[in-house]
């Protein structure tokens, strides 16, 4: 049985050895970024967005309109700083708008 420790750790902290422990940090990185994507972006935009998905350093973003792809096309530095400023952290070093 394992030992009991008294110490006092706050539930942040609990919740990120967790998802360390358990390789979720992938799966959790996805999450975010999705939500920044739906937070930044808006309800027009997400109504036209088929997916979000972080490979490696490159967002690509899926959408269902040519229109709005050539439009977002003009600004994807723009979009790159905003996303990884949401995010807290570099993770996105270009976008790919398919």
């Amino acid at each position: 049985m394992a030992k009991r420790q008294n110490e006092f750790h706050s539930l942040q902290d609990l919740m990120k050895d967790v998802i360390k422990e358990n390789n979720l940090t992938k799966g959790m990185t996805q999450i975010s970024v999705k939500d920044a994507w739906d937070n930044l972006m808006g309800s027009g935009v997400v109504a036209y967005t088929q997916s979000v998905e972080l490979q490696n350093k490159t967002l690509i973003v899926k959408l269902k309109s040519s229109v709005l792809r050539e439009e977002l096309s003009y600004g994807k530095e723009k979009i790159v700083k905003m996303m990884n400023e949401e995010l807290g952290e570099n993770l996105i070093s270009r976008i790919l708008l398919t």
